[in-house]
C-alpha cells in the first residue's frame, strides 16, 4: 500500500511542462522540513491506497501526464512500482524528488525533477550528490531560491557539475518571498543557461493552497 495525501487534476505549475494539464498524485510523508514548505499537510495526512486504486483514479481524468510528488515520494517502498505500472499504461510520469534518495530507484517513461535544496531551505546538507551522476538528459534540476545567497550558491553548483550542459535547470523564487525580477536580472547578467520558473498555480489560484 502507498500512503496518499491527495490526487487531483490541475495545470502543471512548474518544470518545463508548466502550463499543461496534469494529474497530481501527492504522496504522504517527508524526510525533510524545509523552511518555506507549502505542503506541510502532506507530512501526516494519509490514505493508504493500492497501486491499482491509484492508477484507476488517475485514469478517470483522461490525462496522460502525471506527476508524483509529496512529501518525498521515494521514501515509500512501492513508489517505483507505481511509476512502472503507470508507464506501462502509457502515462508520462514526472517525479518530483528532493534529492536525498537514490533516483535510480525510479525507472520508466519518466522525467525525474530533482529539487537541490539551497541553504535557505535549512536542508542543503541532506542532498545525495551521487544523484548528479545518475541524471539523464531528459531529467530536470530545480533550485528554490529564498535570496541572493541561494542564487549564488546555485550558480556555483551549476558550474561545478556543468549542470546546464547535461539537464534542464530551473530557478524558482520562493513565492511571495523573493522578487522574480532579481533572479531574472541575475540570469541575464551572468549569462546562465537556466529557466526562470514561477509557480503558475499560485498566480492563477492565489488563495487556494490545496488541490491546485
Amino acid at each position: 500500500m502507498i500512503d496518499v495525501s491527495e490526487i487531483f487534476y490541475s495545470i502543471q505549475g512548474e518544470s518545463s511542462f508548466a502550463g499543461l494539464p496534469c494529474v497530481f498524485v501527492r504522496l504522504s510523508g517527508c524526510n525533510l522540513d524545509c523552511r518555506y514548505c507549502d505542503t506541510r499537510y502532506a507530512a501526516d495526512q494519509k490514505t493508504p491506497m493500492s497501486i491499482a486504486e491509484i492508477v484507476e483514479q488517475v485514469g478517470q481524468y483522461g490525462c496522460l501526464l502525471v506527476e508524483i510528488t509529496g512529501g518525498e515520494p521515494l521514501i515509500q517502498e512501492e513508489t517505483p512500482d507505481l511509476i512502472r505500472v503507470l508507464s506501462k499504461r502509457g502515462f508520462r510520469v514526472l517525479l518530483e524528488t528532493n534529492g536525498t534518495q537514490n533516483i535510480d530507484l525510479a525507472r520508466g517513461n519518466l522525467v525525474r525533477i530533482v529539487d537541490i535544496k539551497c541553504p535557505g531551505s535549512g536542508e542543503s546538507d541532506k542532498m545525495d550528490w551521487e544523484n548528479i551522476k545518475r541524471l539523464k538528459p531528459h531529467d530536470e534540476v530545480k533550485f528554490v531560491l529564498t535570496d541572493l545567497s541561494d542564487y549564488n550558491w546555485a550558480k556555483d553548483v551549476i558550474k561545478r557539475y556543468a549542470l546546464s550542459d547535461r539537464v534542464h535547470v530551473l530557478f524558482s523564487p520562493v513565492h511571495g518571498q523573493m522578487d522574480p525580477a532579481r533572479i531574472a536580472e541575475g540570469i541575464l547578467q551572468d549569462r546562465l543557461k537556466v529557466r526562470l520558473q514561477l509557480q503558475l498555480h499560485k498566480i492563477i489560484w492565489p488563495d487556494q493552497e490545496r488541490g491546485r
